[in-house]
C-alpha cells in the first residue's frame, strides 16, 4: 500500500469519527490502567460491567488494597482469569504506593515493569491516559492491517512498528483507537462488512465480501 491511500484512510477515519476513544469507562490513569488489565482476554462491555460496581467503591491503589484480594475477586469474578488478574492488580497497587507515590507512572519501562502489564496494556495507558503516540495491537489491529494492507506483518511487534512507521504523524496519536474501532464493528474477523466500509476501496483485501 502506498502513502497516498494510507493519507486517504486516515483522512476518512477522522471525518467520520473526529475524536476516538477507548471504549473502556474510566475518570483518572489509575482507573484506565485497571481496566486494561482486567481486559486482556475480555470485552470491554464485560470490564465495564464490573469496573462500575468497583470503581466507586475502589478506585485508588490504597483503596484496593484496603479492599483486599477475597473482595476484589468478588468484583471482577465475572472477568476472565479473574483469579490471576486479581492477584496481578494488588501486587501493582502495592508497587505503585512504593514505587511511584500512588502515581500511575508515564513511562513503556515503569509500566511493564507492573504485574499484568505487558506491552499492548503500556501502549495502551500510554497513548490514551498520556497522549503519547503510541500503538496498541491487538487481534483486530492486527487482522485489519494485515488484510487492508496498511501494515502487514508476521506478528504483533512487526505490525506495531511498522504502522507507527507509515501512519502519517498527522493521524498517529489518534490511529490506534480508529483502527481498533473498524476492525471491532466492520472488518469483522469472519465477515468483514466491506458493502458499508468506508475505506472499501483503497483497501486491498482480495476477497471482499458484497453485504
Amino acid at each position: 500500500m502506498n502513502k497516498e491511500k494510507r493519507q486517504q484512510i486516515f483522512s476518512r477515519l477522522k471525518a467520520q469519527n473526529p475524536n476516538p476513544t477507548t471504549e473502556l469507562n474510566y475518570t483518572t490513569p489509575f482507573e484506565l490502567l485497571i481496566a486494561v488489565i482486567l481486559s486482556a482476554q475480555a470485552t470491554d462491555v464485560g470490564v465495564n460491567k464490573a469496573t462500575v460496581k468497583l470503581f466507586p467503591v475502589a478506585n485508588t491503589p490504597e483503596k484496593i488494597l484496603a479492599l483486599g484480594l477475597t473482595k476484589l475477586k468478588s468484583y471482577i469474578k465475572t472477568i476472565g482469569l479473574y483469579n490471576a488478574k486479581a492477584e496481578n492488580i494488588i501486587k501493582t497497587c502495592q508497587i505503585l504506593i512504593e514505587k511511584y507515590n500512588a502515581e500511575v507512572p508515564d513511562t513503556r519501562e515503569a509500566l511493564e515493569s507492573l504485574p499484568g502489564v505487558g506491552r499492548k496494556t503500556a501502549n495502551v495507558v500510554l497513548n490514551t491516559a498520556f497522549q503519547q503516540p503510541t500503538m496498541a495491537v491487538d487481534t483486530h489491529i492486527f487482522r485489519l492491517s494485515n488484510r487492508t494492507g496498511i501494515a502487514p506483518g508476521k506478528n504483533v511487534l512487526e505490525v506495531e512498528k511498522r504502522l507507527l512507521r507509515v501512519i502519517p504523524k498527522e493521524f498517529l496519536m489518534d490511529a490506534h483507537h480508529w483502527l481498533i474501532l473498524h476492525g471491532r464493528y466492520v472488518c469483522k474477523a469472519r465477515k468483514p462488512q466491506c458493502g458499508s466500509c468506508i475505506i472499501e476501496d483503497l483497501c486491498e483485501y482480495k476477497e471482499k465480501t458484497i453485504a
